[in-house]
């Protein structure tokens, strides 16, 4: 799926199921929730926090999908194209940082 069906994806999920979006605040705040759910199963599955009893249901996929999701409601309401945005990104880091990482010690073999 390319970006831009996404978008329109969603889009059309909000306006028939969602009925409308949520204000660009109230999505950055469920934004920073989600977020927090992805850290939250990273710091146990990956770092050296235990997982608890209530943490047997957990979906990293799933978790991620909200976050990619929110983030597409976001870039909806600001008129945001998510696949310019990101090849622009790209190209910004490719000029910034390809000798940077390439001449980082930390980051060789």
């Amino acid at each position: 799926m390319e970006l831009a069906e996404a978008q329109h994806l969603v889009d059309n999920w909000i306006k028939t199921t969602g009925i409308r979006y949520f204000n660009e605040l109230t999505n950055t705040v469920i934004l920073m929730e989600e977020v927090g759910e992805v850290a939250r199963i990273m710091a146990r599955q990956y770092g050296e926090q235990s997982f608890k009893k209530s943490d047997t249901e957990v979906n990293l996929a799933d978790e991620m999908a909200d976050v990619l999701f929110v983030l597409i409601c976001l870039a909806n309401q600001t008129g945001i194209d998510l696949t310019t945005a990101l090849e622009k990104n790209l190209e910004k880091k490719t000029i910034r940082d390809t000798e940077r990482h390439r001449n980082n010690e930390k980051l060789k073999p």
